[in-house]
This record gives structure tokens, C-alpha cells and sequence, in this order.
């Protein structure tokens, strides 16, 4: 006999406040904190403190008084589950109280109707324990008020169909569509994941979306690459150490990851705060090899990784997304030359060549003929980057001839080489944060230990981010020559050239831009995070296209 799954009783709530809402937190396991979520969590510490037990209804007296808090009760027949915040009773007759953050609203029913819903699946519980109960109470932490429920007929029979409509929903497995322009959205602590209205945008053609995605964050990674260092937790800072000298702390409420670069130490009570706080460590050679990365216990999200390995498995989707990758990145290397061209005359027959690159790109028909697109458009670009980089009395510090790796050969490509593992590493926690499989990928080949979804996702953005930062440090001045190692045909940098090099990289991360299609302003940091979440709004069927972020 199949196991009954229990509708929660706050999803019902949410299921009636929006459908889309409730499938976002119940079955794909999406969660994103906000300041009404805190306030929530806030106004149940007193109830949440210890749970206590309901008694039988046949055990008690008619003058028996109850007051029980955190009561979980589940009933079959309803398909329901709930933890009611208090129950308030007297001999068999019970009324749940339900603690709400926020004031008391003046609306002709005492209350809206996911938290009357609500309310009453919880009285409808205690009935099927045996409990009398005709009506509840919600309790408004802010106004400090009691708002008296009756539970009707028409209110027992909309708490009925919700259960139902939530249940059904779910088995189904068909997100329902985003609201069109709510006023519900812009609280919604989901509407970074949901992306109510750049969905609405692509299938609908309306106007540009509201600016919701956008809230900045203000943490930031934390980097530790000294030798024989220590990160320690102390309160809500860690402490980092070399040998018994202290040398920088970093607060944990503004910090979003920490990178361990060589032989650095993590104390047992640093990395369980890390992970309880969500903080990804991310673990890294020496020499800036990219090892791999601790989370909690992962993100829950199934459905999403169910939906990108079969789409890794169809053909004429891997091709899809391949061009589309391709040519985005076509496309930016060409916006880089085209903005930081030294010399005066224009490259217009390599403009040129590109653009028809990107465009050929858009209408191959297999790989091999990806690849080959791609790899003379690297080559036009690469060709001409030296022309990207400053001249002091008409010499160039810095000579580039061609892009080579393992080893690099010369400064530019050591940089190079670098920039692009901080990328896919940047890359790999974003999409394992979101819900992906990294090494799951559509375009790049499926090999051991490779994130190919990281480096499929990536490849728009290397030009953007990754050569952009090499371009500013080196004419900038932030490095010199002298920073470097050669030995034995391969180059490598000292350690006070990779950390400027970092800086640059974090730096170019937290710069904000003009989203070329939804018109808001957001960092690269944040738009990481806004391509992983429209490729899974592709992927699940969203949107008929994954919009590749190309700038002007």
C-alpha cells in the first residue's frame, strides 16, 4: 500500500495565496529567506520553545483547561499534516491559535483567506481527533490583537478544495504559471527564484520587468591562501591565523563563501557554523586548481535535476543550448574588442568576421561544426588581443602572441588561466546553489571530475569577466612583470600578483550593469545567479528559450 503524503498546512496557505508559490517551496524544495520570513521565525520563538502534548479528547473532564503548544496532527482522511501553535481547550471543546508577524488586517472577514484556510485545516484536525471546534483565533504579533475565525461551510469547503488543488498539483508535476504584474510579488521572498515577471516577459512580450530580482547583498567571498593558515570561529567572526599570529577576522553575516587556496586549516566548529549558515568552502591548489567544494546537505530540488538530465540525453536539445553558449560568447568577445581597441583605426573587417561567426554559429546543425565556429573565433580574438592591452613609450610590458595553458607560457596567460578557475569555480557553486548538477553539462563533454555544466554556462561570460579583469589589472598597473615566475617554459605569479589578481576578479564581479533585456541594474555577482535560474526556468518549460547574456 502507496504511503500517504501529507499536504502541510502552511503550504495550503501558500497554495491559496499562489499556486506557484506553493510549488516552489513544497516540491521543488526552494527556500530563500526575507525580512517578513525573519519576522515570522521571530514572532513563533515563544510557541516553538518546547512541544506539548494534546491529550486525548475522551480523557478530559468537561472542566478540564488546556493550553498546548507546537501540536503536530496529521489526519489521513484529509491528507493533511499541521503544527498548530497553541490549542486552547476546555473538557472535548478546542480552538487552535495561530501566531501571525504584522498587524491585524481590516478586512471584512477578520482575515485573508490563506490564513483562514490555514486556521481551519487546523481545527479540522483537532475534529478528527475528536475535539469539537467551530472556530479559531489568529494572533497578530505586531497589533497584539486576537482575530476571532468562525469555520463556516463555505470556509470548511474552500479549505477542502485547497487541500485538494495542493495534492493535486503536486502529483501532477506542472508548475502552474507566474501571477501577471501582483503587488504580491514584490514581497514574495521567492521572486528571485521565480522570476514572476521576466517569464511573463519572454512568453508574453509585455513590459520590461519590475526591478525584484535586484536586492543587493553585501557579502562577500572571503580568501585564505597563506601558508600554513588557520580559520578559526569565535562568536560571529572567524578568525583567520598564521602560525599563533592572528591576522584578519571576517564576520560571518557578510561573508558568501570561503576559498581555502593550499595547505590552510578549517576548525570542526568553523565548518559546521559554514554550513548551517549555507557559507559553500571552496577548496583549491596552491597553484589556484580548482579541488572541489562543501555545502550542507545540497539543494532538494529533484525535479530540476531530473529535467536537466534528460535534456543532457536529446540531441537537439544539447545542440540548442550549445549555440546558444557559442554564440553569446562570440558575441562578447567582439563587444571586448570593440570597447577597448588601442589604436586608431578601428578593427572593422575583425568586427566583421566575428559577427558573422556568432551568426553561423546560430544555425549549425551539428557539434563538430560548433566547434570549429568556435575555435577560429578564438582564434581571431586572441590573435588581436595584445591590441587590448596598454603600451608605455609605444612598448608593450605585457606580450601576448597566442592563448596557450598547461603550463602558460607567458604573464597574460598565467593570468588568464587563473581568471578562468575562478570562473567555473564561481560558476560551480552558483549552479550547485540553484539546484543543478555542475558536471552535468549539454555542450562540453561528460568527463571525469569536470563541472561541463560550469563551463557550458560560462563561456559568455570568460570575456566579460575573466578577460576583462586581466585586462584592467594589467593597465591599471595593479601588476608588473616582476610578478611573475618563469622557469623551464612554463610562468606563474607570485603570491601578491594573485592576490591582485582576485581583487580584480571580485572587484569586476561586484560592478553593476544595465540588464541589456530586462532594463534593471545588477551586479555580475547577481547575474550569475539570474542566467542559472532562466536556464532552469528553460529547462522546466518556462520559457521556450534560454536568453544568453550578451552585452552591448
Amino acid at each position: 500500500m502507496e504511503k500517504i503524503t501529507f499536504a502541510p498546512a502552511r503550504m495550503v496557505n501558500e497554495y491559496v495565496y499562489c499556486p506557484r508559490l506553493a510549488y516552489l517551496e513544497w516540491v521543488q524544495g526552494e527556500w530563500e529567506s526575507s525580512s517578513d520570513t525573519v519576522e515570522g521565525k521571530q514572532a513563533h520563538r515563544r510557541v516553538d520553545k518546547k512541544e506539548t502534548r494534546l491529550p486525548p479528547s475522551d480523557e478530559n473532564s468537561d472542566d478540564t483547561v488546556i493550553h498546548s503548544r507546537s501540536v503536530t496532527l496529521s489526519s489521513e482522511q484529509l491528507g493533511a499534516i499541521a503544527k498548530l501553535d497553541l490549542v486552547e481547550a476546555e473538557g472535548s471543546r478546542a480552538t487552535p491559535v495561530d501566531y501571525k508577524r504584522g498587524k491585524r488586517p481590516h478586512v471584512a472577514r477578520g482575515a485573508y483567506d490563506p490564513e483562514r484556510v490555514q486556521l481551519c485545516l487546523q481545527g479540522m484536525l483537532l475534529e478528527e481527533h475528536g475535539y469539537s471546534c467551530t472556530g479559531g483565533v489568529l494572533y497578530y504579533a505586531a497589533s497584539k490583537e486576537r482575530v476571532q475565525i468562525a469555520f463556516d461551510v463555505e470556509l470548511r469547503e474552500l479549505t477542502i478544495s485547497s487541500i485538494h488543488g495542493l495534492r493535486d498539483m503536486a502529483a501532477k508535476g506542472e508548475m502552474p504559471p507566474p501571477l501577471s504584474d501582483s503587488p504580491k510579488c514584490p514581497r514574495c521572498s521567492l521572486v528571485g527564484i521565480c522570476l514572476p515577471d521576466e517569464v511573463n516577459y519572454f512568453n508574453q512580450a509585455e513590459e520590461k520587468p519590475r526591478p525584484l530580482f535586484v536586492a543587493r547583498d553585501e557579502a562577500l567571498p572571503v580568501y585564505v591562501q597563506a601558508y600554513r593558515a588557520s580559520v578559526r570561529k569565535k562568536g560571529e567572526v572567524m578568525n583567520i591565523s598564521v602560525g599563533d599570529e592572528k591576522v584578519v577576522e571576517a564576520r560571518l553575516g557578510e561573508t558568501s563563501m570561503l576559498v581555502l587556496q593550499g595547505n590552510v586549516y578549517l576548525t570542526t566548529p568553523c565548518m559546521h557554523e559554514l554550513l548551517r549558515r549555507q557559507i559553500p568552502v571552496c577548496w583549491q591548489s596552491y597553484g589556484g586548481w580548482f579541488l572541489g567544494y562543501s555545502v550542507s546537505t545540497g539543494h532538494n530540488n529533484v525535479e530540476l535535476r531530473t529535467a536537466q538530465y534528460q535534456a543532457s540525453f536529446d540531441t537537439d536539445t544539447c545542440l540548442r543550448l550549445a549555440r546558444w553558449f557559442v554564440q553569446g560568447k562570440i558575441l562578447n568577445c567582439r563587444t571586448m574588442l570593440r570597447r577597448n581597441w588601442r589604436g586608431d583605426e578601428k578593427p572593422v573587417e575583425l568586427l566583421y568576421n566575428l559577427k558573422r561567426d556568432a551568426d553561423k554559429a546560430a544555425k549549425i546543425s551539428s557539434m563538430e561544426q560548433l566547434l570549429g565556429i568556435e575555435g577560429a573565433a578564438a582564434g581571431r580574438y586572441f590573435a588581436n588581443f595584445q591590441h587590448l592591452l596598454k603600451q608605455e613609450n609605444g612598448k608593450l610590458n605585457f606580450k601576448f602572441n597566442k592563448r596557450n595553458r598547461r603550463p602558460p607560457a607567458d604573464p597574460v596567460n598565467a593570468m588568464l588561466s587563473y581568471s578562468y578557475a575562478l570562473l567555473v569555480r564561481t560558476w560551480t557553486v552558483t549552479l550547485a546553489l540553484v539546484g543543478f548538477d555542475p558536471f552535468r553539462g549539454f555542450y562540453h563533454q561528460i568527463r571525469h571530475g569536470r563541472p561541463s555544466l560550469a563551463l557550458d554556462v560560462m563561456e559568455s561570460f570568460r570575456p566579460l569577466v575573466a578577460d576583462s579583469c586581466v585586462i584592467q589589472a594589467i593597465n591599471n598597473g595593479e601588476v608588473t612583470v616582476d610578478g611573475f615566475v618563469t622557469s623551464a617554459g612554463s610562468c606563474a605569479m607570485k603570491e601578491k600578483t594573485r592576490k591582485k589578481l582576485i581583487a580584480a576578479f571580485e572587484r569586476r564581479l561586484s560592478q553593476e550593469i544595465t540588464h541589456p533585456i530586462f532594463g534593471y541594474r545588477v551586479s555580475y555577482r547577481r547575474l550569475l545567479e539570474l542566467q542559472a535560474r532562466l536556464l532552469s526556468r528553460f529547462l522546466l518549460g518556462d520559457i521556450e528559450k534560454y536568453p544568453e547574456f550578451t552585452t552591448r
